[in-house]
């Protein structure tokens, strides 16, 4: 695996500071810049290691603290292995947080993001990749529709109330997106059922927009986390195939 550096930053926003994790190849050189959108669990070891794998394939990482306005992270403790069935309380303490960001202040935040990496003089000029897992899927969503100029590429995985009934659900932004798009929803995710999924499928094509979306089979929402109970393995590789293949084509 390629060096890479690292080290915390604080993202200037319209409602405060970020804190983030930033994390680039080694070197002079200037690399693609991507956004790493947290799952519900925040900034972690597990979650900064996937953002140093990112690095190491040749990208700078940005991986905001979305639950800033509640403080730096972790803004809630966690235990080393999570298991929600076991830890319910962990999920009582995370849902308000959740709740707080809306799609203005999920738009308004984005928007710092980006400025952020575009005034970093050893991110590259063009515009960026999202990847966001979890609730971090929606962000992703928001960030392509609110700011299709510095988005090339966005993913998500599983993700949640992606293309709900309601009218400020992310899926609505469709029209207005530019990036190509992968999102990978899991089978065993009550949390993005089957109507959804479909009609996702159904806003991102009548759009126009470049996109690929799949269920990985067998799959639990949170496969990608390794410090979860959820985690699966396979799912999880596969999502690195996708992603890495994704942000090579696009940035």
């Amino acid at each position: 695996m390629s060096s890479t550096i690292s080290t915390p930053v604080d993202v200037p926003t319209p409602d405060g500071t970020a804190d983030a994790y930033f994390v680039r190849p080694a070197g002079d050189r200037a690399h693609p810049g991507v956004i790493l959108y947290q799952d519900a669990f925040g900034l972690r070891p597990h979650l900064l290691a996937m953002a140093d794998r990112l690095a190491a394939a040749g990208h700078a990482v940005l991986v905001p603290n979305v639950f800033y306005r509640h403080g730096r992270a972790p803004v809630v403790e966690l235990p080393e292995f999570i298991d929600m069935d076991a830890r319910p309380d962990v999920v009582g303490r995370l849902i308000p947080l959740m709740q707080s960001l809306t799609p203005a202040t999920t738009e308004r935040d984005a928007g710092a993001y980006l400025a952020w990496l575009a005034e970093h003089p050893l991110v590259g000029e063009g515009p960026v990749g999202i990847t966001g897992y979890c609730m971090g899927a929606r962000l992703a969503l928001h960030t392509a529709g609110a700011h299709p100029d510095r988005v090339a590429a966005a993913a998500g995985f599983h993700g949640g109330d992606l293309a709900s009934e309601s009218p400020d659900s992310p899926h609505l932004l469709a029209g207005r997106i530019r990036a190509e798009l992968y999102f990978a929803h899991a089978d065993e995710d009550p949390s993005m059922p089957e109507e959804q999924v479909a009609r996702l499928e159904r806003a991102l094509t009548d759009a126009g927009v470049r996109h690929r979306c799949e269920v990985y089979t067998g799959a639990h929402h949170g496969y990608t986390q390794s410090d979860t109970a959820a985690y699966d393995p396979q799912a999880a590789q596969r999502h690195w195939t996708e992603l890495l293949a994704l942000f090579a084509r696009t940035l």
